[in-house]
Order: C-alpha cells, then sequence, then structure tokens
C-alpha cells in the first residue's frame, strides 16, 4: 500500500512537472510568434536588434564616463583663443584628453537636437507616422528647415534622421508634439532627462536649439548627452548617413521625396579626415549667440574611439580648422 501510494505521488510530481514544461513551451512559442510579426517592419525589427544594448534601458552610464572635475591640458597644444569651450575624450580608456571651459554656462545652438534624439529613441516608435502641424513649421524662412508643410504626413524615423543629420527646426517640433503632444510638454521631459543623466547645468526652453537667452548648457552636459545617445546603435547608425530620403505625403494624398544631408564637414565631405582619424558623424550647431558649434564621434586607426567637442567658434572655418589639429595633435600623440 505505500509503494502504491509512493508511486501515485510520483506520478503526479511528473505530471505536475510536465505541465508546466508545456506552459513555457507556450510561452517560448508566443514570444517566437510576436518577434516574428514585429520583424515584418525593417524599422522595427531593427529597433528590437539593438534596443538591449541601449542605455534607454535606464542601465548604470556612469561607469562609461570620462570624469574631470577641472580643464585639462594637452602637452603644448592650444586652440585659437577666440574658441570658448573644447573637449576631447577617449571612450576606451575613459579619459580627458583636453578640456577648456568644460563646465561654462553656453548656448547649446542645434546640438539642443541631440537630447531631442535622445528622447526620439527613448519614448517614440519611429514606425508611427507623424502629422506635421502649423506651429512646426511656423519659422522664418531664414533658418534650417526640413521642407515640410503642415498636413505632411512622414514616419518618426524620416523625422528623426532629418533632424540629425540636416538640423531641421521643423523636425524638432514635429517630433516633440508627437511624443509629448505639445512642445512645452516636451521640454519639460528633456530638463527631466537632462538631470537624470548628469547634465545638471543644463536648461532647456525648445526642443530645437534657436537662440534663447535661457537655453542653456556646458560643454561636459554636452558630452555627457552625446555619450548616452551612442550607446544606442540606431544614433550611431544615423550620424554616419552620407544622406536620407524621407517620403512625404501632403494633405493631397501626393508622395515627394525630400533628402537630408549632413551639416557636420567631415562627413558632408567638405573636409577631409585628420590624419590618421575617421570622423564617423555628429552633430553642429549655429547661431549668431553661440557661435559654430560641432560635436563628432571619432575613431583612430586601431578603432579606438574618441569623442571630440568645439563650442563658439567664431566660424565654421575656424571650427573645423581647430577641430581638425586637436584630432591630429591629440589622437596621434596619445
Amino acid at each position: 500500500m505505500r509503494y502504491i501510494n509512493k508511486k501515485k505521488k510520483q506520478n503526479r510530481i511528473l505530471l505536475i512537472f510536465m505541465m508546466m514544461v508545456v506552459i513555457a513551451m507556450m510561452v517560448v512559442s508566443c514570444q517566437s510568434v510576436d518577434h516574428r510579426t514585429i520583424a515584418a517592419d525593417n524599422i522595427r525589427a531593427y529597433e528590437l536588434q539593438h534596443f538591449n544594448r541601449s542605455l534607454m534601458r535606464q542601465t548604470m552610464f556612469a561607469a562609461n564616463l570620462a570624469v574631470t572635475t577641472t580643464d585639462v591640458g594637452m602637452g603644448d597644444f592650444t586652440l585659437s583663443p577666440d574658441i570658448y569651450a573644447a573637449l576631447l575624450v577617449d571612450v576606451n580608456n575613459r579619459s580627458v584628453l583636453y578640456g577648456k571651459n568644460l563646465f561654462a554656462s553656453l548656448y547649446p545652438a542645434s546640438t539642443t537636437k541631440l537630447m531631442t534624439a535622445y528622447l526620439t529613441f527613448r519614448y517614440g516608435n519611429l514606425e508611427d507616422m507623424v502629422t506635421v502641424s502649423e506651429r512646426a513649421v511656423a519659422f522664418d524662412w531664414t533658418v534650417q528647415l526640413g521642407g515640410f508643410q503642415a498636413g505632411d504626413t512622414v514616419s518618426l524615423f524620416d523625422l528623426l534622421c532629418g533632424m540629425i543629420l540636416h538640423s531641421g527646426n521643423d523636425n524638432s517640433v514635429a517630433i516633440a508634439e508627437h511624443i509629448a503632444g505639445s512642445e512645452e510638454a516636451f521640454v519639460q521631459l528633456m530638463n527631466e532627462e537632462a538631470k537624470r543623466i548628469g547634465a545638471t547645468r543644463t536648461t532647456f526652453v525648445n526642443s530645437h536649439g534657436l537662440h534663447d537667452a535661457n537655453q542653456v548648457t556646458t560643454a561636459y552636459d554636452l558630452y555627457l548627452i552625446f555619450n548616452v545617445l551612442l550607446q544606442d546603435q540606431r544614433f550611431v547608425d544615423i550620424i554616419q548617413m552620407p544622406y536620407h530620403t524621407a517620403q512625404v505625403t501632403d494633405v493631397h494624398g501626393n508622395v515627394r521625396p525630400i533628402t537630408s544631408f549632413p551639416t557636420n564637414w567631415y562627413t558632408g565631405g567638405l573636409i577631409g579626415n585628420p590624419y590618421n582619424v575617421s570622423v564617423l558623424g555628429g552633430k553642429t550647431g549655429t547661431t549668431d549667440q553661440a557661435g559654430a558649434c560641432v560635436i563628432l564621434l571619432n575613431r583612430d586607426i586601431n578603432n579606438r574611439s574618441f569623442i571630440s567637442i568645439i563650442m563658439g567658434a567664431p566660424s565654421r572655418d575656424v571650427l573645423y580648422e581647430n577641430m581638425t589639429n586637436m584630432l591630429h595633435y591629440g589622437i596621434n600623440n596619445r
């Protein structure tokens, strides 16, 4: 009798175990079907492939940072005296190779769009279709624009590429309104996220970077924002694009292409790379008050990564001459 009871008990345990295995297989099967369905869309599949590597998953990012509390000299290297701020970081060694006025308050110009891009990756679905509002296109024709009209429909991915590469201000507002409902709500989110990643000396007033006396940052804060973006492969891929063509549908159902080219001179082919250095891409910004600015991701011949920033140059010519000199000296004389 004891043997029979023991046998029944073993059978019950085996039955429970088999049921658990079946349930687990059903869960895995459902997940697999879901991923296969999503993967039918190339953009969404790419998001899924790279998203787990991203800092948008709230993983700690401080371990990847080059930390300094003061400016840093670099041998006998000097920038032009009219350059306001600069930073060169060895990403692999997490060290600051050069830093000038790293914590001085400055106007960010269109480097503001880095935070807009960060929030787009964090909260947006890149396959969403966005309808461009009247407010998004209500800019003076003299500023940098993506070429949209009110009522245009375009994917969030296309808006993002145009904003990062070509720095379209209409792109930025359309993105902000789509993600947060209004640019004002989006700006509040920008400020919250800036503080969360440690950019505590930064205040945003708009999503695009056109001048506002209250919109300020520092070279080091911009490094923090750029660094967290580089953890997402989608951003790295976009900044390396030689161009991007969006397909835009107007209010009458007509489709037209809008092609965006990089505004930074290296990726755009207007200037050669420094010796032994490949400039992969980055973000520019220019206003009368901010001067000419650029933030770049670079690689040396040993595939080591470097982040370089120059802010407040009096002209683009001076900006790129000094950037080339800083990259040439800092990377080749390590």
